[in-house]
């Protein structure tokens, strides 16, 4: 049985997971019998997946499993093969990382996509710069005081250590770099966020900053996917579970009822490994590529 986080319950919440009071039928995002394909190689085959109001769901799976593929097909950077994505009961077609912005879709992706030239205030507001009123606004002048308040600001409000927001992110360290990206899709996230190893490059107080963070998410009403190798971690923070396997959903569980080694028992299959659980985890959890 999980151990419940200090300052959180899962008294109230459906079986499922997620907010108290959230019925099955609603739906923040879903994906149904979404498929890819890489030339002959099937990255996905007909995998649904749901994620509800107030829910955290977490994404594992082994190398090629598909989990980085299904997010980028859910933040519109990626078009599936066949299938369709939903955003409430609307079918989100003609998917692009700017739609899914209008939708109210977020994404931390792997490679954080930063523009390190920039600084963390350019980057927070990359795509949505705010021009300075009056005539100079048709020029296309910025109004980097005020980014740069609001980003300072916003930052502030997350507890993320950030030497300042005029520092170029290419003088960052790779810790400091995920925080800028976490920070930005935290700020911006209307409803639905999804975070790919958030976690991997921080240390021990910048994850529970960002542990904290996905639980004023799901207290607000919103909806996560998060992706980890860190099973711990996944089942620290998630309501529910999702297996992807070859392409396709091995399995849904719960966190509070499935083990560490079940969980890896789960991603590497039946009859597909030789070695114990432990082993199977390997030094920090199976890869979430």
């Amino acid at each position: 049985m999980r151990t419940p986080r200090p300052g959180y319950s899962t008294e109230g919440r459906r079986r499922s997971g997620g907010k108290a009071g959230v019925t099955e039928t609603d739906q923040a995002l879903e994906a149904v019998n979404i498929t890819k394909h890489f030339g002959s190689v099937a990255a996905l085959d007909g995998v649904n997946l749901v994620v509800h109001p107030g829910e955290v769901v977490g994404l594992i799976g082994d190398n090629g499993a598909g989990k980085s593929t299904l997010l980028s097909i859910l933040a519109g950077t990626l078009a599936p093969t066949s299938g369709e994505v939903r955003v409430g009961t609307e079918v989100h077609a003609h998917a692009t990382p700017l739609n899914s912005r209008r939708l109210g879709i977020e994404t931390v992706y792997q490679d954080l996509s930063l523009a390190l030239h920039l600084d963390v205030a350019d980057n927070v507001f990359l795509g949505r710069e705010q021009c300075v009123s009056g005539w100079r606004r048709h020029l296309g002048w910025l109004d980097r005081k005020a980014m740069q308040r609001r980003s300072s600001e916003a930052i502030a409000t997350l507890h993320m250590a950030l030497p300042s927001v005029t520092v170029p992110c290419a003088q960052l360290s790779g810790g400091q770099r995920q925080a800028v990206a976490v920070a930005r899709a935290v700020i911006w996230s209307k409803g639905i966020t999804l975070l790919d190893e958030p976690t991997a490059a921080l240390g021990v107080g910048e994850q529970e900053r960002v542990f904290h963070i996905i639980d004023g998410l799901r207290q607000k009403g919103g909806a996560v996917i998060i992706v980890s190798h860190n099973l711990d971690q996944i089942r620290r923070v998630a309501d529910r579970i999702v297996v992807l396997r070859h392409g396709r959903v091995a399995a849904e569980v719960s966190p509070e009822t499935s083990t560490v080694q079940e969980l890896a028992l789960l991603i590497v299959g039946p009859g597909e490994s030789n070695d114990g659980p432990e082993n199977a985890l390997g030094p920090g959890g199976p890869d979430s590529r």
